[in-house]
């Protein structure tokens, strides 16, 4: 490919060496084994050998020449609430049998995800849970409303992004600076383990996700939006490039929509594999065709992004909740939640609870509330080991700890974050050094090694905790080099989801917390 283009070999070389889906060889027949934290607790990660023992052939490594076979892990394939999972091809298989349907003793099966609203008025799924239509709130807004109504009305709300970072909407509008060659980009690259909530939107209600994408296009001035999707959620893409063409031919996008003086299009962008790449700047270098590596800021996407273009970065859920506020008011989505931390979030619960699946909560509702009332505790009578929040950066509970509000301010009081706000119990059957294992093996493989700190820091902890010796000083230095020097939150965030765990375990990893 770099020759073709006429580019210095490394220009091809190092996106085909840093994605997974280019990395690893495929064979005629490839699966893809979720090694994320619900599955791995679903069945202690027994599942991963037992396919490759039917399979006849290793992960991640060469096919089976005679067989045409290649067996792939990756780290979340969204099927969180009904793990174990794996995609053969892009066929989902799914459940405790996962092994019998790669084998062929059974046929392939994955339920739909259960989504319910927990709030009275859902925002994000008022498509979903009570049918509201789409696309009326964008053709009201384009024919009679203007950017700056649209920008006050998000300001009002107090909207930040729930990605994981937790920006403020409005705010990131604004720096764009109204410019027509602003690039707004939906954000679908969604990678925290335990979350399949922008899953659940793409695939059950891509028009909201797209009518949200108009809105924010239309309050920054923009006449081109991108929606990244993980190649991991195959159903996905499909759903989303189906929604955008059904779009153009109701006149939602094109020249003059809708008869008004406004230009928009939007196109659908396949994702190759990388969970870092779902960061705001590393998105962005992958969609050039680099890796997809953490930049230094500033500058900042808003003023130097996709070829140098202003660029907006907005998670697929926060874009769904726009349509919900320009309709209803900011100040109605303002009275949800918390004064610093306002509205709903979908909160994804993992397979190991009674009743799994994805609920629209308003922020500031205890933990427990949602583990014990919606969740109705663990399947089977089992008991809490540990629950992680936020994917295995976000951080660790332990059972006494879940009557923290479900909030930013409060999880960090516990040394967690919100994140995707997925919820994967660990019961008490998992050794404790296991799931720190599955913590550091992680981040070792996908650190995207731009930096010193995460690079060496991810492949050394899990070294040290795969020799079972408790660590010393030089450890705790390394944990806190890392979490100062690391050029983005993967690397930084890395240390504080080690300690939580530790601090959350208690005894029973004593020591590991440097």
């Amino acid at each position: 490919m770099a020759r073709r283009f006429g580019l210095p070999a490394a220009a091809g070389l190092g996106p085909a060496t840093f994605y997974a889906d280019l990395a690893v060889p495929h064979g005629r027949r490839h699966v893809r084994v979720c090694a994320a934290t619900a599955c791995f607790a679903a069945q202690a990660g027994r599942q991963l050998p037992a396919i490759q023992d039917v399979l006849g052939v290793k992960a991640d490594d060469a096919p089976d020449r005679e067989a045409g076979v290649s067996l792939q892990t990756v780290r979340c394939l969204g099927y969180c609430y009904a793990g174990p999972a794996c995609l053969d091809g892009e066929v989902p298989c799914t459940g405790p049998d996962v092994v019998d349907q790669v084998a062929g003793r059974t046929q392939p099966h994955a339920p739909p995800i259960p989504a319910s609203d927990a709030t009275g008025d859902p925002v994000v799924l008022a498509g979903i849970v009570a049918g509201e239509a789409e696309w009326r709130t964008w053709e009201e807004t384009v024919r009679r409303r203007s950017p700056e109504l649209v920008r006050s009305e998000v300001a009002a709300s107090g909207l930040r992004g729930r990605g994981g970072a937790g920006f403020p909407v409005a705010a990131k509008w604004a720096a764009a600076g109204g410019s027509p060659d602003t690039v707004v980009i939906a954000n679908g690259d969604e990678g925290d383990p335990g979350s399949y909530a922008d899953r659940l939107l793409m695939e059950a209600d891509p028009a909201r996700v797209l009518e949200g994408l108009a809105l924010a296009c239309f309050a920054c001035g923009a006449r081109r939006g991108l929606v990244l999707v993980r190649s991991e959620y195959p159903r996905a893409l499909a759903a989303m490039r189906q929604a955008v063409e059904q779009a153009r031919a109701d006149g939602h996008l094109g020249r003059r929509v809708h008869g008004s003086d406004v230009d928009l299009d939007v196109e659908v962008v396949a994702g190759a594999g990388s969970y870092v790449a779902g960061e705001e700047t590393a998105l962005i270098a992958g969609l050039e065709g680099g890796r997809g590596c953490a930049r230094a800021r500033p500058p900042y996407p808003t003023s130097q992004g996709l070829w140098d273009a202003p660029t907006v970065v907005n998670n697929v859920e926060t874009l769904a909740a726009v349509p919900w506020i320009v309709s209803r008011g900011g100040e109605a989505y303002a009275r949800r939640g918390t004064p610093g931390e306002t509205g709903t979030k979908l909160v994804c619960l993992s397979e190991r609870f009674a009743r799994p699946g994805c609920y629209e909560v308003e922020l500031g509702v205890p933990v427990r509330w949602i583990v014990t009332e919606l969740g109705g505790g663990l399947k089977e009578g089992a008991e809490l080991g540990v629950l992680q929040v936020g994917g295995p950066l976000g951080g660790f509970l332990a059972e006494e700890d879940l009557d923290v509000p479900l909030t930013e301010a409060g999880l960090a009081g516990y040394g967690a974050a919100l994140g995707h706000a997925g919820l994967v119990a660990v019961d008490r059957r998992l050794e404790p050094l296991d799931v720190l294992r599955h913590v550091w093996a992680f981040a070792a493989a996908e650190s995207c090694g731009a930096c010193s700190p995460c690079r060496v820091g991810s492949r050394r902890g899990l070294e040290q905790v795969r020799s079972g010796v408790p660590p010393g000083e030089a450890y705790t230095g390394m944990l806190n080099v890392m979490s100062e020097a690391s050029l983005c939150a993967f690397g930084r965030r890395l240390p504080h989801a080690v300690r939580s765990l530790v601090r959350a375990y208690g005894d029973r990893l004593r020591g590991w917390g440097g």
